[in-house]
């Protein structure tokens, strides 16, 4: 059982970017008003930022980072650590876009920098990383870049998913301070279900052909092409409901919390109705559960610190906040972090 505690960390400071370009799901030339109404009144996305074709999650990231690091005032050359999450980097399969962003963040050559491709649970896995690296004491500070450029993923007839995604970037500071509770996790992973949200082809199983462009219609009547996302809806909204409230469960009961121990309890930012039944199965109330999920959609990994940007900013600057945190989805796999974050800086969403 994955129950982690990384002593000896606190979170700095949270920032996030979008791009400028905002999409209204009801303009969708592809789709009905009367879907894309319903569409909305279950799902809760009514609008999605896009990003240029030629912006990168990285591009997000970099604006992200480069606002939080002047706000903090930071030494560069005192981030020892940098993590890109994402499955949309720089290059399909070589180098690592981390390796990049050290160079574009004039970060010191000695600082260790690698990618990890996650999505919807991605920012957990990315804190705990970085916090595992911190909590010896032997890299003083961490920088977590989190995102994707989403919308580029599924194809633009495919209902079930060209209205939901859209695009983000997001970082974090974390830094190693004895004072510190520190963050506390559970993991966990089940690849049996792999198939649930999956890019069929362009990778080495199913490598890369003509056919991979030619569009078709699935069993459900979602029109697709082999190298666009596939997204089983009905399998992905079971597996939400079921397993981010266990998580969130398994670590309140580890640590002997209740529902009055947390001040926000913020979700990946999936699916409105899904989330609703995740918030009614862990008893919280709605003031707890804030949602980013009407004017951004499903931005992957970033979707938890779009939230905390966008719908906590002034609370995480002002008060002691007691944080949950959940990420759930492709892979698949899910966790879920407590931690007690002191007032932190958070600046004002970057838009690029």
């Amino acid at each position: 059982m994955a129950l982690l505690h990384n002593k000896n960390v606190a979170i700095r400071g949270i920032s996030a970017c979008v791009p400028k370009h905002t999409r209204k799901n009801i303009d969708n030339p592809f789709f009905s008003p009367g879907d894309v109404n319903a569409f909305i009144n279950n799902v809760g996305v009514e609008e999605l930022r896009i990003a240029e074709p030629e912006v990168c999650t990285s591009d997000l990231c970099v604006a992200a980072a480069e606002k939080l690091l002047d706000e903090l005032n930071t030494d560069r050359t005192e981030i020892g650590i940098l993590v890109f999450v994402s499955q949309s980097p720089d290059y399909y399969f070589l180098p690592n876009t981390a390796c990049i962003l050290q160079d574009r963040l004039q970060l010191s050559k000695e600082t260790l920098a690698f990618d990890i491709p996650l999505g919807c649970s991605g920012y957990i896995y990315g804190l705990n990383l970085v916090a595992s690296y911190l909590s010896s004491g032997q890299i003083k500070k961490g920088l977590l870049l989190v995102g994707d450029t989403a919308s580029k993923i599924p194809y633009p007839k495919d209902k079930s998913s060209s209205l939901l995604f859209g695009d983000a970037g997001a970082a974090t500071i974390l830094e190693y301070d004895e004072r510190a509770g520190g963050l506390h996790f559970h993991m966990a992973t089940d690849g049996a279900g792999y198939k649930a949200i999956i890019v069929p082809e362009g990778g080495f199983r199913n490598r890369f052909t003509e056919q991979s462009l030619v569009e078709y219609k699935s069993d459900e009547g979602l029109i697709r092409t082999p190298h666009s996302l596939h997204l089983d809806g009905f399998d992905v909204f079971s597996f939400g409901i079921s397993e981010a409230p266990k998580t969130c469960k398994k670590l309140m009961e580890h640590l002997h919390l209740t529902n009055e121990d947390i001040d926000y309890a913020i979700f990946h930012q999936a699916n409105r109705m899904m989330n609703e039944k995740i918030r009614k199965k862990l008893g919280l109330p709605e003031d707890k559960v804030p949602y980013s999920l009407k004017h951004f959609g499903n931005t992957s990994s970033a979707s938890i610190p779009l939230t905390m940007v966008t719908a906590t900013r002034i609370k995480l600057q002002e008060q002691i906040n007691r944080l949950l945190l959940c990420g759930f989805g492709v892979g698949l796999s899910w966790g879920t972090v407590y931690t007690v974050c002191d007032p932190i800086v958070v600046p004002e969403l970057v838009e690029i």
